[in-house]
């Protein structure tokens, strides 16, 4: 890390998102297309289980801020399909086949919710810091729950994540998450209050995987986040020292199997070659709503994808 201008002045501390130090670890090349080269090198075609997801987060965001009394099932089915995004999809068939899919498990997951439960926010964005780092992140709802029997006021804010992907999630996913451990230090330190519960709601499967964390588990979380930080701050100045292009050795590749579903690949040779173009559906869930959408496409091979 830089010094500041003066002799023993405290080090300036580096920014970052739980997506950016992700990005770093899962393959540098793509963390300096992402941020650092500009222009950023241009992405191919929209993915179609990104944008599934995306209509999916914005119908329950939008379910929580109607009054109260507005929170029916009905309603969230409502907000999917007036906000469904239908980019990345084979056509207009296999589009409408997974939003009446998805209107059906939205409805299903809003049908065991408490419209009185007022969570303590919705896409709420959250900081904190350390010595070495700054992070920040918007947490897809942060729950405000008290224990049984516990005397009126504020309980323990719970951090939960929706996800959409159809690989079958576990708890490890969600204990091992950094971004998860993560939000729940920034939301207790901004909000002042207890975070150590986390949960990935996995609405494909209708599950619950929760973690509760320890002061010394957010700890090491935390920790982990400085050690990946320093990493990426080394070679943000290794970049800016070489003037971008020469800086090739401290973003090397890490091809594998994914190439197939990085934004980048057409600029990446070694990625390229390690792994067939996936089209931009190939991330949806198999199931007969596919076979029926009269696209003329095939099913894709099975690929277990976020």
């Amino acid at each position: 890390m830089e010094q500041l201008g003066f002799e023993g002045m405290p080090r300036r501390l580096y920014p970052c998102t739980p997506t950016r130090l992700s990005t770093w670890l899962d393959c540098p090349r793509r963390y300096r297309m992402s941020y650092l080269d500009r222009p950023p090198p241009s992405k191919g075609p929209p993915w179609a289980h990104n944008s599934l997801g995306a209509s999916v987060h914005n119908a329950l965001a939008g379910w929580w801020r109607l009054p109260q009394r507005e929170r029916t099932v009905t309603s969230a089915g409502d907000l999917l399909d007036r906000g469904w995004l239908s980019d990345g999809f084979a056509g207009a068939a296999q589009s409408a086949a997974h939003r009446r899919r998805w209107r059906q498990l939205v409805e299903a997951y809003v049908a065991g919710l408490d419209p009185a439960a007022e969570p303590a926010g919705i896409e709420r964005t959250v900081a904190t810091r350390s010595d070495l780092i700054t992070v920040s992140g918007r947490i897809d709802r942060l729950d405000d729950r008290r224990e049984p029997g516990r005397p009126a006021g504020p309980g323990d804010l719970v951090v939960v994540d929706y996800k959409t992907g159809r690989h079958r999630l576990s708890v490890d996913d969600t204990r091992t998450s950094l971004a998860l451990a993560l939000y729940a230090l920034a939301a207790s330190r901004v909000l002042r209050r207890p975070c150590t519960r986390v949960e990935l709601h996995h609405l494909p499967t209708a599950s619950v995987l929760a973690w509760e964390h320890t002061p010394q588990s957010l700890a090491r979380q935390l920790r982990r986040a400085e050690e990946i930080a320093g990493e990426c701050a080394a070679a943000d100045e290794q970049y800016k020292a070489a003037s971008g292009a020469a800086a090739g050795e401290a973003f090397a590749p890490r091809p594998g199997p994914g190439c197939g579903w990085c934004d980048f690949r057409a600029h990446c040779p070694e990625g390229a070659a390690a792994a067939p173009p996936r089209r931009p559906w190939d991330g949806l869930s198999l199931d007969a709503s596919d076979e029926q959408a009269g696209d003329g496409y095939r099913r894709p091979a099975p690929v277990l994808t976020e």
